[in-house]
C-alpha cells in the first residue's frame, strides 16, 4: 500500500501540459464557468522555476486550537507580536483540501518550528513573543505552539503525497533573546556585542544583528560543552542519555571538533534524517562565515542520501538536496558575488543552489520585456546552473511592493512569469493587508491569513482564481520559470518559454497586455503553420495559420501550450 501510495505522489507531483483532464473554476473578473486543467502527463520538477509558498507558521491556519498557549506566554504583547494560533496541523489541513494544489505550488516553506524562548522580550515598543520562529531555545524540539515531531513527519508526508515539496526555514547564526525565562548561553558559544555596523566582512558576520539576539559563534573551531541549562532540560524531558548518544556518533562519524556550529547542524539536519524534508530556506547567510554554510551542506546532503536509502518507495525524485540562502539586499545583478565593502563572496559557491532576490519589486512596474529579458540572461549566463528566488512581498521587507494591494494582476503577472523560482508570501494571492491598524514595523507584514475574505468577497475571488490560473500554468511548464525567454512580438506583447533537460522539452506561449474582443497572437519561427494549442486562461483550442493564432475574448492574457 505505502508503495502505492508513492508511486501515486509521484504521478501527482509531475505536471503536463499535453492531454487534460477538466474541472470548473469560475473565471476572474466573469460569472462565466471555464475550464482548469489537471495535468497528466509526466513533467520534471525544477527547482530553477519552482512556485514556492511561503507562510508564517503562526498566521497561516489554526488547525489545533488546543496547542495555542503553552510556557505561560499569557502576558499582553504589543499589535501582532504574540502567538495567535497558527500551527503545523493548520498547514496539514491546508494541503489536504487542496488549496496548495490549485494554487499551482509545488514547494512549501514555512518560518522555524523548533522550540522558541519561553518569556517575551521589550525593547520599549510592547512586549513580543517568538511567534515567528526565529528565536530558537531547543533546536532539538518543536515548539508546543506550533504541534509536535509527529505533525511535522504528517506534514512532510501529506505534502509529498501531493507532489510538494517542503523547505524547512533554519537559522545558524543566533539564539532566541535572554529574558527571564532564557539565559544566555555560555560565552563561549555566543558573543552579545558588538553590534553589526554593515560595512566590512568582519562587522558583519562577527556581531550581533541586533540587541539582545546573541550571535552563534559560528567562525570558531574551538570544542564547547552543551550548556546546562540545555543539559537539564533534556533530563526533565527523558532524553538526555539518547541526545548525548546521538551527538557521540555525529562527531564520530564526521570528525568536526565540537564547536557550536557543529552542534547546531546536527541538530538542524536530523529533521532531514528522520522527515526527508526535501531543502533548508537558510536565514541571516551573510552574517555567518561562508564555510559554516559548506559544512551545513555537506552535512544535509548526505542526511538527505542517507534517508532516502532507506525510504526508497518514498522518493519522489533524483533532485539532491536543495538550500537556498537569504543573504539580505542580495540581488540577481550581482551576478555571483555579494559584496561586503572590503570583501566579496560566492554564496553559491558555498552550498547555495539558489539565493533570494531583493531587487525585482523595486523593478516591478517595468515593462515585462525589460523585466524578462533581463532575468533570463542573467540566469543563463553568470548564473548558468543556478537561480533566484523572486518576491515582491515578504515577512520582513518593509518596502515591499504594492504596499497598498491596489495591483494584484500586475503583481502576480510579475512574481509568476519573471524567469526564476517565485516566491507567493501567503496572502499575496488573497490581498492579505500589508498595513494593520496600531501595528508597528514587520507586524504589519504578518497579519492572520485573510481566510474569511476569500469566502465572502467577490473582487478577493477573483484576484485567487487569477493566482491560481497563472500558479498552475507555472507549475506545469518548467519553461515559464527554467527556461529561456525570446520575444515574439512586441504589440501586441507575446514571448515564449522553452526549456530543454535531455530528452525533455517544454515550450510555451505567453501574450499580456492583450486588447479585448478579437486579437492576433505571432508565433512564427516558435510554432508551426497547422500546430494546435491550447490557450489555458480562456479554454480555447486554436491552430496556428500564417505564423499566429486568433482568439476572441475580452482576456488580456493568454497562456498557450501544444496539444498532443
Amino acid at each position: 500500500m505505502k508503495k502505492l501510495l508513492a508511486i501515486m505522489a509521484i504521478i501527482s507531483s509531475l505536471a503536463g501540459c499535453k492531454k487534460v483532464e477538466k474541472q470548473a473554476v469560475q473565471q476572474p473578473e466573469t460569472k462565466e464557468t471555464v475550464q482548469v486543467e489537471t495535468p497528466s502527463i509526466q513533467v520534471p520538477f525544477v527547482w530553477e522555476g519552482a512556485n514556492i509558498y511561503f507562510l508564517l507558521t503562526d498566521r497561516f491556519n489554526n488547525g489545533n486550537p488546543k496547542n495555542d498557549v503553552n510556557f505561560g506566554r499569557t502576558d499582553t504583547t504589543a499589535v501582532l507580536r504574540g502567538f495567535e494560533g497558527g500551527d503545523i496541523q493548520g498547514i496539514i489541513q491546508k494541503i489536504e483540501e487542496g488549496y496548495f494544489t490549485d494554487l499551482g505550488i509545488n514547494a512549501i516553506w514555512f518560518t522555524p518550528v523548533v522550540e522558541q524562548i519561553h518569556g517575551a522580550t521589550d525593547e520599549g515598543t510592547g512586549k513580543t513573543y517568538g511567534y515567528h520562529g526565529y528565536w530558537a531555545k531547543d533546536w532539538t524540539a518543536i515548539d508546543p505552539n506550533f504541534g509536535t515531531k509527529k505533525d511535522l513527519g504528517k506534514l512532510v508526508k501529506t505534502a509529498h503525497n501531493k507532489g510538494i515539496r517542503i523547505l524547512l526555514d533554519v537559522v545558524l547564526n543566533h539564539t532566541g533573546p535572554v529574558t527571564d525565562k532564557d539565559p544566555v548561553w555560555p560565552d563561549d558559544w555566543v558573543r552579545t556585542g558588538p553590534s553589526c555596523e554593515f560595512t566590512t566582512y568582519e562587522n558583519t558576520t562577527e556581531c550581533t544583528l541586533v540587541k539582545n539576539l546573541p550571535d552563534i559563534l559560528t567562525e570558531s573551531d574551538e570544542p564547547v560543552e552543551l550548556p546546562d541549562a540545555l543539559l537539564a532540560k533534556w533530563k526533565d524531558e527523558g532524553r538526555l542519555s539518547k541526545e548525548l548518544d546521538e551527538l557521540q556518533l555525529f562527531f564520530e562519524r564526521t570528525g568536526y571538533p565540537r564547536a557550536p556550529r557543529y552542534y547546531i547542524i546536527k541538530w538542524l539536519t536530523d529533521y532531514i534524517n528522520e522527515f526527508g524534508v526535501d531543502g533548508f530556506r537558510v536565514d541571516t547567510v551573510k552574517h555567518v562565515n561562508e564555510d559554516a554554510w559548506d559544512d551545513l551542506h555537506t552535512e544535509a546532503r548526505y542526511a538527505f542520501e542517507m534517508w532516502k536509502k532507506k525510504h526508497q518507495d518514498l522518493i519522489l525524485d533524483d533532485n539532491p538536496f536543495y538550500m537556498v540562502g537569504e543573504v539580505y539586499n542580495y540581488g540577481i545583478s550581482s551576478g555571483r558575488d555579494f559584496d561586503f565593502g572590503d570583501k566579496k563572496v560566492d554564496f553559491f559557491d558555498h552550498g547555495f543552489k539558489s539565493l533570494i532576490n531583493f531587487e525585482l519589486k523595486w523593478e516591478a512596474d517595468n515593462d515585462y520585456e525589460t523585466i524578462f529579458s533581463k532575468y533570463s540572461k542573467i540566469l543563463n549566463t553568470k548564473l548558468q546552473g543556478k537561480s533566484v528566488l523572486n518576491y515582491l512581498t515578504s515577512h520582513d521587507d518593509g518596502s515591499p511592493y504594492d504596499k497598498e494591494r491596489k495591483k494584484p494582476y500586475r503583481a502576480a503577472n510579475v512574481l509568476l512569469l519573471t524567469p526564476g523560482a517565485s516566491q507567493v508570501y501567503y496572502g499575496d494571492e488573497t490581498n492579505r493587508p500589508l498595513v494593520v491598524e496600531g501595528a508597528t514595523g514587520d507586524a504589519n507584514l504578518r497579519s492572520l491569513m485573510n481566510w474569511e475574505d476569500l469566502d465572502s468577497l467577490p473582487e478577493i475571488k477573483n484576484i485567487h482564481k487569477y493566482w491560481q490560473k497563472l500558479g498552475q500554468f507555472r507549475r506545469n511548464h518548467p519553461a515559464v520559470g527554467a527556461g529561456k525567454h525570446k520575444r515574439l512580438a512586441k504589440s501586441p506583447y507575446v514571448f515564449s518559454r522553452t526549456y530543454t533537460d535531455g530528452k525533455y522539452k517544454d515550450k510555451v506561449v505567453i501574450g499580456l497586455d492583450l486588447p479585448k474582443g478579437k486579437k492576433s497572437l505571432w508565433v512564427k519561427g516558435f510554432f508551426g503553420d497547422g500546430t494546435t494549442l491550447h490557450d489555458t486562461y480562456s479554454n480555447t483550442e486554436v491552430v496556428v495559420a500564417n505564423g499566429k493564432v486568433i482568439l476572441e475574448n475580452d482576456f488580456d492574457i493568454a497562456l498557450l501550450e501544444l496539444v498532443e
